[in-house]
């Protein structure tokens, strides 16, 4: 059974005591304390937490056993996996200063919460902090700790060149469709998505089993990022085509001049006249230019486009899966789960 949300929470309580402890062992004064727990808990908490419970689900198929709630085992597997939480909460603290964003999970953003302002910016940088905080504290004794320490640092600094060629390449106040490519897009959501989200969670459960051997570790890479780039496609397809009601938000990719999935493949089969017009509409804050870009996108047929295009990814996914040597410790159900989840989603 997988893990569940409740479940993984549960563990959350002992790793805000244990940054407490270090922090209290600084003598931080009073006030700051509570203001770090407070972050802590405002932004790390209340988020679907996908990422995190992969780490216990992963451990689970490898270890070919239920890691029992209430047990070190469990705890030790959910510590990793709110390690990536915290490395998600500053990512989402920085982006909506960046973009300048209103609410996050239905509150406002951190750096919009009452009194913090632009202190958000430190408070970002002492979630991430915490990471290595913990690592020191639970697993430096571990063989794996400076793989896990040097795998940390990597994908931030990947996520972080994804999130500089995001920001460059589609800023909101400035369209320029020369600027966007599907080599662009590809780059993007692999270094801006992909590794944090598809392949860290896998290498760290590889590292908590003791599995993380160099080949376990190409083989996760060699199927992860595809799947993740697949997955970014597929949200971007979802943010045009879904029913809103069903995707539980309006999409806004038109109108935040994203470099998406869809603009790309518009861009390689418009006219010179649909090309204009995809210039005069795309990245307005406008419903109407919002529907005369969605309106092209029918006209191109793109939904069609993207269903097949779904089903020659995924047969490629179920090809690689199919040749996962298990002999290390790997299992090919952890890649079959994961893509369970996102094949065919409407969400």
């Amino acid at each position: 059974m997988p893990t569940t949300l409740q479940d993984f929470e549960s563990v959350w309580p002992r790793i805000v005591a244990d940054l407490q402890s270090h922090c209290t062992g600084y003598k931080l004064p009073q006030q700051s304390l509570d203001w770090f727990v407070k972050s802590l808990n405002y932004n790390t908490v209340g988020g679907k937490c996908n990422r995190g419970m992969s780490v216990v689900d992963t451990a689970s198929i490898l270890l070919n056993k239920e890691l029992t709630p209430g047990t070190e085992d469990y705890f030790r597997a959910a510590l990793l996996g709110w390690m990536i939480e915290l490395l998600q909460a500053f990512f989402l603290v920085s982006d909506d200063i960046m973009d300048s964003s209103k609410t996050r999970r239905g509150s406002p953003c951190w750096y919009l919460a009452p009194k913090v302002g632009m202190i958000a910016i430190n408070d970002a940088f002492m979630l991430e902090s915490s990471i290595y905080v913990l690592l020191k504290k639970h697993y430096r004794q571990e063989k794996s700790y400076i793989d896990m320490v040097e795998l940390f640092h990597e994908t931030t600094f990947q996520t972080e060149l994804g999130q500089c060629c995001d920001l460059l390449t589609a800023p909101e106040d400035h369209v320029d469709l020369d600027n966007f490519s599907l080599d662009k897009f590809s780059f993007i959501v692999i270094f801006k998505t992909a590794y944090y989200s598809f392949y860290l969670p896998v290498a760290l459960a590889l590292h908590y089993i003791g599995a993380a051997t160099p080949k376990n570790l190409q083989t996760a890479l060699d199927i992860l990022i595809p799947m993740g780039e697949y997955f970014q496609a597929q949200d971007d397809y979802l943010d045009a085509f879904a029913d809103p009601k069903v995707l539980g938000k309006i999409g806004t990719d038109i109108q935040d001049n994203k470099c998406s999935w869809l603009v790309n493949q518009a861009l390689c089969r418009v006219t010179p006249d649909q090309r204009k017009m995809l210039e005069e509409n795309y990245g307005r804050k406008d419903a109407e230019a919002e529907a005369k870009v969605k309106a092209l996108y029918h006209e191109l047929k793109l939904a069609d486009f993207y269903t097949q295009w779904e089903e020659e990814r995924v047969a490629e996914l179920r090809e690689k899966i199919a040749k996962v040597d298990e002999s290390e410790g790997l299992k090919k159900d952890v890649f079959e789960t994961f893509l369970r989840k996102i094949y065919k989603r409407s969400k």
